[in-house]
């Protein structure tokens, strides 16, 4: 499969503040990896650096097998980037403004199949100060992909969208694995990094804290699975090795990271001594909630914002 891209020892000061601080990061072809990290946390600041709009300090980087800071035009041709905030030629068709871009790129795709690409095929002809801002979001992205990129970056790309077009914007992007893209995400919105990425990196105090599958995230944090019940009061006890603990109103709850066997044993004595397990719920660790156990102790330490990283970003 191969590296998209590769970062040893990564290194980025601003003045006294350190905003990266020798991370490591690979990312391979054909994957959609979301990078999460609080504001100030130095997210953005590597992202800028491997788009080559920033110079680091040290460390290594290659971005489709180049350094960015020494990269041709070439290279840029392979770039697709999708800001978390643009504004598009207000004048010009949501058609015009991709042919324009189109002719900025050596081998691009067909215009009108980029727009047929992201959904905006019916809306090709209209001016784009009409589009509306989940319209705007996908000539965005058209505009990100005219240029038939391998690797695309997406930071924000569903903010201010409602649930629906996230949704329909979801089916977009992981739609870019049948083009061949990777994709390097960076949301706010956890359910869409675990929706989406194949794998997720978190970045604190600018540090890679955490890498993985959301499970792996959650096995790091020793976030477990809670399984509550109520059972009646004259039901027998549950066996020993369950774990469980009740309050006075006959609700168990028990936490596992083993959840079938858990469960299989927990319905097995239930159909064994006719106990109705009313309320029966599984509430596994959420992504949000790992990921605020992640960074909230670079929380504490109060605000490190540097050059950059402040605000939505």
């Amino acid at each position: 499969m191969g590296t998209a891209i590769e970062v040893r020892g990564l290194t980025k000061a601003y003045g006294d503040f350190q905003a990266v601080r020798g991370i490591d990061l690979d990312v391979d072809r054909g994957e959609i990896l979301a990078f999460l990290g609080p504001n100030g946390a130095g997210k953005t600041t590597t992202i800028e650096i491997l788009e080559g709009y920033r110079q680091r300090d040290g460390g290594e980087v290659r971005v489709l097998g180049v350094d960015p800071a020494e990269a041709p035009l070439s290279w840029r041709d392979q770039i697709g980037i999708v800001l978390q905030e643009s504004e598009p030629v207000p004048e010009l068709t949501a058609l015009e403004s991709v042919a324009m871009h189109a002719a900025y790129y050596a081998d691009p795709r067909p215009p009108g199949e980029v727009l047929e690409i992201v959904g905006l095929a019916d809306s090709a002809e209209q001016r784009t100060r009409k589009l509306s801002g989940g319209q705007k979001r996908r000539l965005d992205l058209a505009l990100a992909l005219v240029g038939n990129p391998r690797l695309v970056f997406l930071d924000e790309p569903t903010t201010g969208f409602d649930p629906s077009a996230r949704r329909e914007s979801w089916d977009m992007i992981d739609a870019l694995r049948d083009l061949g893209s990777t994709v390097l995400l960076t949301t706010h919105y956890m359910d869409e990094a675990e929706q989406l990425a194949d794998r997720i990196v978190v970045i604190a105090g600018g540090r890679i804290v955490a890498r993985g599958t959301a499970a792996d995230l959650a096995r790091q944090v020793g976030a477990s699975t809670t399984i509550r019940w109520r059972a009646p009061g004259d039901a027998p006890a549950p066996p020993s090795g369950l774990g469980s603990s009740a309050d006075g109103e006959g609700t168990h709850e028990l936490t596992t990271d083993d959840v079938v066997p858990t469960l299989h044993a927990l319905t097995g004595w239930a159909l064994d001594h006719d106990v109705d397990l009313s309320d029966l719920s599984v509430n596994r660790p959420t992504l949000e909630d790992v990921y605020l156990a992640l960074t909230d102790q670079d929380a504490a330490d109060g605000p490190t914002h540097g050059p950059g990283e402040g605000g939505a970003r």
